[in-house]
């Protein structure tokens, strides 16, 4: 089979490799539609992953084509989604079902192969079926949706609150078009890049800001008659966009740092203020795993899809076969190029090619 193999970082080859082997809790599945994840970039272009080399990619869909001997609830034909963490089921996280944060897991794409390949063999416990209704390529973008899910909920979302999200990647996308769908009185989004902030209008956001061009913390406070947004999420992992997120807050607002960062974050004598005087909640969300495994994260952002209206359609930036991986993350290396969501089709896409 054809797969995207990583040797170190920034050597990427698309080479014919064994089709792999499938145990008998495992499933075959002919990967349909596969996305590439925020974290895949720099896994792909600077620190590389735990095994090498690896066949990378862990947001996809796709049809099973053969079912091991143990397998009991999926059979040849199912449409599925595969949530990408292995717990250990061990440490006291699994055993809190607070997959997440498990202490000794297994990650496809990452610490086990993925799914930039034509197959993936995948156990029976990740495998999540797919609506009829809910096409291929919607299916592969359910993990950042579950992102989005999880960090809203970390910040107890409910109907008629209002709600910035700071920084429109596909995560927070999903964020602002959730939020919109089931109920928010308001949908802010915040970026640097005119082109996201124009797919934001498109899924629900009701006012834009570019922080380049105004002051986004006054900008969020006009938008909100002066009281701050009840909900503020930091999907960029900037310092300076965290640290703006908390006087965006209302009070008693919920503040949640979603966006990686790998830097520091020290906070003015005006920030730890307004954290206290207006009684600030400020947390942090981590992935998307809780029990019964893999959680509700996963199955209510499904149902988004299914009965609600969710979509992929306009966050998706690039649609490529398997062979442009590498030229695209090279493009993405060089910096200053627009990307949203990149997504590959191993078995061939029924539109245009969008190619780099």
């Amino acid at each position: 089979m054809k797969a995207v193999r990583m040797y170190k970082p920034g050597d990427l080859r698309v080479e014919d490799v064994p089709k792999p082997e499938m145990m008998p809790d495992e499933a075959m599945v002919k990967v349909k539609a596969v996305g590439l994840c925020g974290s895949d970039i720099p896994r792909a272009l600077v620190y590389g992953a735990h095994v090498s080399p690896i066949t990378i990619g862990h947001e996809f869909s796709g049809e099973i084509e053969a079912v091991g001997s143990e397998v009991k609830n999926f059979k040849p034909g199912d449409r599925v989604v595969v949530p990408p963490l292995i717990p250990c089921g061990e440490c006291e996280w699994c055993q809190k079902g607070i997959y997440s944060l498990c202490e000794d897991y297994d990650y496809y794409g990452s610490r086990r192969d993925g799914a930039l390949a034509e197959y993936v063999s995948v156990k029976e416990s990740n495998l999540l079926k797919v609506p009829d209704k809910v096409s291929f390529e919607d299916a592969a973008t359910l993990d950042p949706c579950a992102n989005a899910y999880h960090g809203l909920m970390r910040g107890n979302f409910k109907e008629g609150d209002s709600v910035c999200v700071v920084g429109t990647g596909p995560i927070g996308l999903f964020a602002a078009q959730y939020a919109k769908l089931y109920g928010a009185s308001k949908v802010i989004a915040v970026d640097v890049w005119d082109e996201k902030l124009e797919i934001a209008k498109k899924v629900g956001a009701d006012v834009v800001i570019n922080s380049t061009k105004e002051d986004a913390v006054e900008a969020v406070h006009q938008a909100t008659d002066g009281k701050g947004a009840n909900i503020v999420i930091d999907f960029s992992g900037a310092p300076i966009a965290q640290k703006q997120c908390i006087l965006m807050a209302s009070k008693m607002g919920r503040v949640v740092f979603l966006g990686i960062s790998h830097k520091g974050l020290d906070l003015s004598e005006k920030e730890v203020d307004t954290i206290m005087r207006s009684q600030l909640s400020v947390v942090g969300s981590w992935n998307s795993f809780t029990k019964p495994y893999p959680g509700e994260d996963w199955t209510e952002s499904l149902k988004g899809f299914d009965e609600k209206g969710m979509t992929a359609k306009d966050i998706i930036s690039h649609r490529l076969p398997l062979d442009d991986a590498p030229a695209v993350l090279g493009e993405i290396a060089k910096g200053g190029y627009f990307y949203n969501k990149v997504m590959f089709y191993p078995d061939g896409y029924d539109g245009d090619f969008d190619t780099v």
